[in-house]
């Protein structure tokens, strides 16, 4: 299959590559700069310049494209930009599909945190309703900028990802180090939910909803037991072979991030309801399969 890829170079982007490589896939990577080899094509999201022949002629378009969320302090501008990064190039591209003779599948990376900043212990589905909070807001605008694709009879998923766990990603790479000087640390109580996925399960799962012709709206890439901070907290400790006796008020962490640190602080009890139906197997299930998969890979 013929993939196009915006966000290629970017954590998840080069783990889709390496895997669609391996499968014996064709990847065309969507770049900002001039395009270097056949493998790259030049494309201006927010101009809405792309090569409307390639997109036509791709199986499956993927649109991972979005600045880093790990950046701090959100500014307003910062805000926007996060807004921007993501509804800008998912409407270029889907306005692009929207014009193609034969739609190719549109995959548009998205997140958990749709259902908002602080859901308790209510368990979360696809059909859950939304909640509040910049993030839901974000995703909400995100996911509706693929309605010209949609509206033009393209199969569209968006993919509700939870935090992907591995050392080559910005959220275990800013924890290992605390981790391994014995300063780990919960989040407040440590009894909020806190979704996660492996790094090879969200690839599999990705490519899996590509190649099911049925398959289309949201679905939740994160594990499918779900885990609190506290667990998650023991389980990485564990893996380092290392104490984790501190917390991290949540008062202090309010101080310090404003709003931000609702994300941190708030519970959302994810579940892959969608990816379970479909026939999806996780590989890691749990999350003491999910940390070790995430510093061993």
């Amino acid at each position: 299959m013929r993939y196009v890829i915006a966000g290629s170079s970017g954590f998840l982007g080069t783990a889709l590559r390496a895997r669609l490589a391996d499968g014996g896939h064709e990847v065309v990577r969507l770049v900002r700069q001039p395009a270097a080899s056949a493998s790259e094509s030049t494309w201006d999201p927010y101009s809405g310049d792309v090569d409307t022949d390639l997109v036509a002629g791709a199986d499956v378009v993927v649109n991972l494209a979005g600045v880093n969320l790990g950046r701090w302090p959100w500014t307003e501008s910062y805000r926007r930009l996060i807004m921007d990064s993501r509804t800008r190039t998912t409407d270029t591209l889907a306005t692009a599909i929207a014009g193609a003779s034969k739609p190719p599948v549109f995959v548009v990376a998205s997140g958990a945190s749709r259902y908002g900043n602080d859901r308790g212990d209510e368990t979360l589905t696809e059909d859950s309703s939304d909640g509040d909070g910049f993030l839901a807001d974000v995703v909400r605008a995100w996911e509706a900028a693929a309605d010209p694709a949609r509206d033009a009879g393209a199969r569209v998923c968006c993919l509700r990802s939870g935090v992907v766990i591995d050392r080559s990603g910005s959220a275990l790479r800013l924890m290992w180090l605390p981790f391994w000087l014995g300063l780990g640390a919960r989040i407040g109580s440590g009894a909020q939910y806190f979704p996660i996925i492996s790094l090879d399960d969200w690839t599999r799962a990705a490519i899996f909803l590509t190649e099911q012709p049925d398959a289309s709206g949201p679905y939740n890439m994160v594990g499918p037991e779900p885990a609190t901070n506290a667990e998650f907290t023991r389980a990485l400790a564990d893996a380092l072979h290392r104490p984790a006796f501190l917390s991290a008020p949540a008062v202090v962490l309010r101080t310090v991030l404003g709003d931000v640190a609702g994300e941190l602080i708030g519970s959302r009890r994810v579940l892959p309801q969608r990816l379970i139906d479909a026939g999806f197997q996780h590989h890691d299930r749990d999350v003491e399969a999910i940390v070790s998969a995430g510093l061993h890979r």
